[in-house]
């Protein structure tokens, strides 16, 4: 992700550089970092003059969704979705927001699809102040993972409704994915919205009423998902649940369809193991009807045993 920064006025959002981003007047700046090397952490500690401290929370590798008040500025991390390839265990990228009054630093490793519509509102007017501005931030980030949300339900859904002993094993691994990618993103979002409610209650000055309203929207809808999250994992461990014993039993009746042929042919096995034995005495070993007598036996063995089975009810 390329670096850029906005210099947003009364009437105006002009697109500069980083280098550019000195505030003079009312103006009122936006820069967001999108490297991952160390011109960053340098450019942040020398002409953006942040402390330490700020500088390693905005680079850190591993970060959770968090919000903290320093001095009249605040520190907020949120997770949204990504475009680039993210792991299954951690499924969102985070961007890194530093607000004081008339300028935000953010700082993102990988890009986030919520940008591109803070962008878009930036250019259109409809930011003029940092409250502004994270107030989209979490708008945004909650309206994009809103639908991803939705239709890791609709996959749920579609999965009980097929609910079929042939398609155990796709069904499984539909019902895995959707669990293993629910548990990921309710990690993050429950202290997102935790973070996102810490903020709107914050005593700072820039953060105006509106402001609030929109922070205490959007915790409000992280929340919702949060919940679905956790419906959605409920409902997951039940359908892998239901799919094991629908295939233990499938397998049962394979089982006793194998276990009542072996019990018809059992009989059998004896009777002509009984007459092939090569010794003298074996009754009618000598008439040209005793091959046919010996099979008409065995057809008539297997019927009564099979009938037997079949008043039993033991083929259901």
């Amino acid at each position: 992700m390329s670096d850029f920064a906005y210099r947003v006025g009364a009437d105006h959002a002009a697109r500069i550089e980083p280098a550019d981003a000195i505030a003079e007047g009312s103006d009122f700046i936006w820069v967001h970092l999108g490297s991952k090397d160390d011109e960053t952490k340098a450019w942040l500690a020398g002409p953006a003059g942040l402390p330490d401290y700020i500088v390693e929370s905005l680079t850190a590798t591993e970060t959770r969704p968090r919000c903290d008040q320093i001095a009249g500025g605040a520190y907020l991390n949120l997770r949204g979705r990504s475009p680039a390839a993210m792991t299954m265990s951690d499924p969102l990228a985070s961007v890194r927001i530093w607000a004081v009054a008339g300028r935000v630093i953010s700082v993102a490793r990988y890009p986030l699809t919520a940008i591109d519509l803070v962008v878009a509102s930036v250019e259109t007017g409809l930011i003029r102040d940092p409250g502004d501005l994270i107030a989209e931030f979490a708008a945004a980030i909650t309206e994009d993972l809103d639908p991803e949300v939705a239709d890791l339900g609709d996959t749920l859904d579609d999965c009980e409704a097929d609910l079929d002993a042939n398609r155990i094993f796709q069904l499984r691994r539909e019902v895995t994915k959707v669990r293993v990618q629910s548990i990921g993103y309710r990690r993050f979002l429950s202290p997102q919205r935790a973070a996102i409610e810490k903020l709107a209650a914050l005593p700072i000055a820039w953060l105006e009423e509106d402001d609030r309203l929109h922070l205490s929207a959007a915790a409000d809808r992280a929340a919702r998902m949060a919940e679905e999250l956790e419906s959605i994992r409920e409902r997951s461990a039940l359908m892998h649940e239901a799919l094991t014993d629908l295939r233990a039993e499938q397998l049962d009746q394979r089982s006793l369809v194998i276990s009542i042929v072996a019990m018809i042919f059992l009989p059998l096995t004896f009777l002509t193991g009984l007459l092939g034995m090569n010794v003298k005495g074996i009754p009618y070993a000598e008439q040209p009807w005793a091959f046919d007598g010996v099979v008409w036996v065995c057809i008539v063995i297997a019927m009564a045993i099979s009938t037997y089975f079949i008043r039993q009810r033991w083929f259901r």
